[in-house]
């Protein structure tokens, strides 16, 4: 991240566990939210979605929020996708 000149305002250790809960109060503040699982990309949109698909969606099989996760804007990123990143980063 530094490398393109983004400041990373907060980071989570692994060691706390984000869940259901915590997935769920960063999808009602996003706009747009972007799951990445290996190739396959699924978004959502709409400010205050709170469907359980993209919630499901943003956990993995331990029911822990997906890392990494970032908050860029209104944009919620839930795994990675080296595309998506060049999109949303430059």
């Amino acid at each position: 991240m530094e490398a393109r000149g983004i400041e990373v305002a907060e980071t989570v250790p692994a060691s706390r566990k984000l869940q259901r809960a915590d997935a769920l109060d960063l999808l009602r503040k996003a706009a747009r939210v972007a799951v990445a699982k290996g190739r396959k990309l699924t978004e959502f949109s709409g400010a205050n979605t709170t469907s359980d698909e993209a919630v499901t969606a943003m956990l993995g099989t331990t029911g822990n929020l997906r890392a990494p996760t970032l908050v860029a804007g209104d944009t919620l990123l839930v795994g990675f996708n080296e595309a998506l990143y060049t999109e949303v980063f430059g």
